[in-house]
């Protein structure tokens, strides 16, 4: 993967090169190539502002042997091939999938990636919604030697005991062999001084399986990662055929602990008051193809207004941000891909295959970062209905059965009816008082709560998980402080702030949202710009008066 930090030593693995030949296949354009650069959206390019459809991406490699190519994202359908055969499909624009192309012979060959935003019926999570589907291939594009067989996956999980850290380690390796084999692998965790792993682990792999070992290590002179000090340890693993070593994989992790203890969420025993932003990866120049530096920057903007936590409303984020997110001590609610859906949408025959494929990939790829604290899942869908209900229950179990090491939970939208508030781990709500509706932003926290400890939620954490106000960049109006001023924003972020942050039942709050973000062509009504406007910096991270008051009351 694209990481901070080198993820192989032995292996051969670099970045695609930067420039691709992309053409239209739509039949109302011409059929030319234009030179664009990966990773990028489709929409940055003149007079593709608004395309839904197909573009074929195409870039020449050397190579032979067995090569495998890993795509960071594609949005949101993808095809590969190589030299014209079809090597994967996937579906999903914010989580990574690989395509093994086996014994190449020696010399030059095609890559070729068809992608696709175009809405269809085979879609039910990529929507026309309230944030923009961007196209092409918006993340990293690695190129990889591999070997017979490979590591494909290395996850630490940390447990605190009595006599000191645990560190249980699960290592998944690949064969690409016709034939059973024999492997071993040894581990090592970097700063440690002392630590028992019987070197080497065997490894029996059957022909074209994966099998995955399970060790616990004992770790000593152990340094937590917390978000004062987030202390990162680099683990290595290398794959051996006899005497030789033919493939590695290194992580990255961090010592630390999440629990919840009655209404508390704990990190290492200290209880957690979270005050932070919803963050949609949508920059005005890059669409959703964020460069690290813009990445960078938006993390010290959130820091610098007080902010501890982050959500990755409504989508896995780019890995680059999480690794950020590990090194600057920024909390992570990341969350699968679902905004929004009602019951008929949730009634789609491929909804549930979906959005458990995308809730798999997340958790297997981004398991490791310290910084993710929690997970979510299902941003405001039909929690009120018995079949809605059912799929968060579905979810929320698998979300278990997946980590058992961090809580889960669910955005719901505030409304009367929820089934599922007993079901969770956490129990979440979006509102918006003040903006939406009038009222005493207390009351309303107050009401809401006592509708949620009468069903089934009166024992667990609950986060404000989105509330805010709208305002358009360089709107003054002072006198009247109308609707979308950037004076009104301020007094509206102000009464919110302050009732939940003094709540004694609330265990934090993601304001909505931290930047401005374009919103889908057909969600446009109520949408001025066709943008969501409730950043407290505009779309090119422009700070609005709200950004001082943010401070302010974070700080305080």
């Amino acid at each position: 993967m694209n990481r901070l930090f080198d993820t192989h030593h032995f292996r051969q693995s670099r970045q695609a090169a930067p420039v691709w030949n992309m053409t239209p296949l739509c039949a109302d354009r011409p059929a030319q190539p234009v030179k664009v650069c990966v990773p990028g959206t489709w929409e940055s390019i003149p007079g593709m502002g608004n395309y839904r459809g197909k573009c074929l991406y195409e870039q020449k490699f050397d190579g032979c042997g067995n090569m495998r190519f890993y795509f960071e994202g594609v949005s949101f359908r993808a095809r590969v091939l190589v030299d014209g055969k079809e090597l994967a499909t996937h579906y999903g624009a914010y989580t990574g999938f690989d395509a093994i192309a086996p014994e190449l012979e020696s010399g030059t060959h095609l890559l070729q990636v068809e992608a696709d935003n175009s809405w269809g019926d085979d879609s039910a999570l990529h929507i026309p919604n309230d944030y923009y589907s961007y196209g092409g291939i918006t993340r990293p594009v690695l190129i990889e030697n591999i070997g017979d067989a490979y590591l494909t996956a290395l996850h630490i999980t940390t447990e605190k005991t009595a006599e000191g850290w645990l560190a249980h380690v699960e290592i998944t390796a690949q064969s690409l062999l016709d034939t059973d084999a024999n492997y071993a692998i040894t581990l090592k965790i970097e700063g440690i001084t002392a630590n028992k792993i019987p070197q080497p682990l065997p490894v029996f792999l059957p022909a074209r399986q994966q099998i995955t070992l399970r060790h616990t290590i004992h770790c000593c002179d152990v340094t937590p990662w917390t978000p004062s000090a987030p202390h990162l340890y680099p683990v290595k693993a290398h794959l051996s055929n006899g005497s030789a070593v033919i493939d590695d994989l290194i992580e990255r992790f961090g010592f630390r602990e999440i629990r919840l203890q009655e209404q508390h969420i704990l990190l290492n025993g200290e209880k957690l008051t979270l005050k932070g932003f919803n963050r949609h990866e949508d920059w005005g120049a890059f669409g959703c193809s964020i460069p690290l530096a813009a990445m960078v920057q938006d993390l010290k903007l959130m820091q610098d207004m007080g902010c501890n936590c982050v959500r990755t409303c409504h989508y896995p984020n780019d890995p680059l941000f999480l690794d950020l997110c590990d090194e600057m001590g920024m909390l992570v609610w990341e969350e699968s891909h679902a905004r929004g859906l009602n019951e008929k949408h949730m009634l789609h025959p491929r909804f549930m295959e979906q959005n458990l494929l995308c809730t798999r990939e997340m958790v297997a790829q981004h398991y490791n970062h310290p910084s993710i604290f929690i997970w979510g899942c299902l941003n405001e869908c039909a929690d009120d209905t018995e079949y809605g209900a059912d799929c968060y229950r579905k979810t929320y179990q698998l979300l278990h059965e997946l980590d058992q090491s961090r809580p889960m939970t669910a955005a719901l939208l505030e409304r009367k009816g929820g089934k599922v508030y007993g079901d969770s781990d956490v129990v979440s709500i979006n509102l918006y008082p003040l903006w939406y509706y009038e009222g005493n932003v207390k009351q309303q926290l107050d009401q809401k709560l006592a509708e949620i400890d009468a069903n089934g939620g009166g024992n667990k954490p609950f986060i404000v998980s989105e509330i805010g106000a709208g305002a358009i960049y360089g709107n003054h109006d002072p006198l009247n402080e109308s609707k979308w001023s950037e004076e009104k924003q301020c007094t509206i972020l102000k009464a919110q702030i302050e009732a939940v942050l003094s709540h004694p039942r609330c265990s934090g709050i993601f304001l909505w949202q931290f930047a401005d973000c374009r919103v889908c062509e057909e969600t446009f009504y109520g949408r001025p710009r066709t943008y969501n406007n409730k950043g407290v910096v505009n779309e090119y991270r422009q700070p609005k008066l709200a950004y001082k008051t943010v401070k302010d009351l974070f700080r305080k």
